[in-house]
Formats: structure tokens, sequence, C-alpha cells
């Protein structure tokens, strides 16, 4: 598994996400994936990263969204 460029974390800025790509939680190793959601936040599947309610969390270890790295298949 690599990481993209910019540190690996997009840094806040949210444009330089893909609509489909999974983050990864750098505290706890959770994975955000667009195409499952998030069952614990009642996120519907399909919902992309930067779409997230701004109050969103990781579910696993409660970390703020700019804990989150993007991460490449």
């Amino acid at each position: 598994m690599s990481f993209q460029g910019f540190e690996g974390s997009y840094l806040g800025d949210a444009s330089r996400i893909d609509k489909q790509a999974r983050l990864e939680c750098k505290i706890c190793w959770y994975v955000y994936d667009p195409a499952e959601g998030d069952e614990v936040w009642q996120i519907p599947p399909g919902t992309a990263f930067v779409d997230l309610p701004d109050h969103w969390r990781c579910p696993e270890c409660d970390g703020d969204r700019d804990q989150f790295m993007v991460i490449e298949d």
C-alpha cells in the first residue's frame, strides 16, 4: 500500500481528493470507503469523503477528518 503525495494527507484541502478515493485514519488505520459509507455515523454507501458532514469523525478512534490519508489500491 502506498500513499499519494501531499505528505500522506490531503491537508484539509478537499479539492485534492477524488470522489472515489478511500482514506485511512493515520491514528487507528480505519479505512473510509465511499462504496460502503459509514454505519456508525449513518452515512449511506456512495458518499464521498469530501461530502461527509463537517462533524464527522473517525468511527473507530474519534480522530479528526484531517487525520485521514488518501490511499491507493
